[in-house]
């Protein structure tokens, strides 16, 4: 705290000292007073700021372990009961596979099951409560192994993917933890340009960390999005589970890191997951 300190033990005034000489010790005295009590006064509100800010934090890990809890029993469930009608599904298939207007409906409920698979994966994703399996690997070979599996897509939409990652740029955390997040950024980008645009994905080694950053052509976010992008549930898409960036979240998190949102200037939104340059040397050791 920079405050400035008042003196304790100032000089005595001489007895013969006059009324101007007492009144001018007596003003100083006071403002010196008033400005330790000024500097006091903002170092109490920034630190009731930050209480507040970790109050928060800590409420929003509360909700996100019990929504971790229902959403692993949820999943666990559905996913038992998708096993046998699946099993089902593909018996039926052999059933009626001269009956072309009948396949062109079954076609319709087997992409409602494969939808609703991925929604389970989704929940398995976002109630995963583990440590990171740390291990070193190249970000831009990761990179680009999602956009070699994304390629059909990219073609079909028009998107034009785009690298800005040193073949050199080496990452030391759970290699599969941030290829789900890349890959949940990436469709999320890929979602915000229906008529395609360039799709960026970039590293850069900051000294104190490491910032991987995924940004499309698209929109962008407003104020409100922004403000509640990472909650679990949270959707803009019709049909969305709301889980993809609080999986982000909870990546960045457990790798001591932190995520987040903002505007381009050229337009388009980008992600940003910061993994802090201590947590990345403690786990190489």
């Amino acid at each position: 705290m920079s405050a400035t300190t008042f003196d304790s033990n100032p000089q005595p005034l001489d007895a013969s000292a006059s009324l101007e000489t007492v009144l001018a010790a007596w003003n100083d005295a006071t403002v010196r007073l008033e400005q330790t009590h000024e500097a006091l006064r903002e170092e109490v509100k920034r630190l009731t700021d930050e209480l507040e800010i970790k109050n928060r934090e800590l409420a929003r890990k509360n909700r996100l372990a019990d929504l971790g809890q229902m959403a692993s029993h949820v999943a666990h469930e559905v996913r038992n009961n998708l096993v046998p009608v699946t099993l089902y599904l593909s018996l039926l298939r052999r059933r009626i596979s001269g009956d072309g207007e009948s396949l062109a409906i079954f076609d319709k409920i087997t992409a409602g099951f494969t939808a609703l698979d991925a929604t389970v994966n989704d929940l398995l994703h976002f109630a995963a409560d583990r440590d990171p399996h740390w291990r070193i690997f190249g970000f831009r070979r990761l990179a680009e192994e999602l956009c070699a599996a994304l390629a059909p897509q990219f073609a079909a939409q028009g998107i034009r993917p785009a690298l800005e990652i040193a073949p050199s740029l080496q990452l030391t955390a759970d290699r599969e933890m941030i290829r789900r997040a890349v890959l949940n950024l990436m469709l999320n980008a890929m979602d915000a340009m229906p008529d395609g645009g360039e799709l960026l994905i970039a590293a850069a080694d900051r000294g104190e960390g490491v910032e991987l950053r995924v940004a499309d052509g698209g929109p962008g976010l407003t104020a409100d999005v922004r403000r509640r992008a990472f909650e679990p549930f949270f959707s803009t898409k019709p049909g969305g589970t709301g889980l993809g960036l609080s999986i982000v979240y909870r990546t960045a998190d457990v790798h001591g890191g932190r995520v987040s949102a903002e505007n381009r200037p050229q337009g388009g939104a980008c992600i940003t997951i910061h993994l802090p340059r201590a947590t990345l040397q403690e786990a190489a050791a």
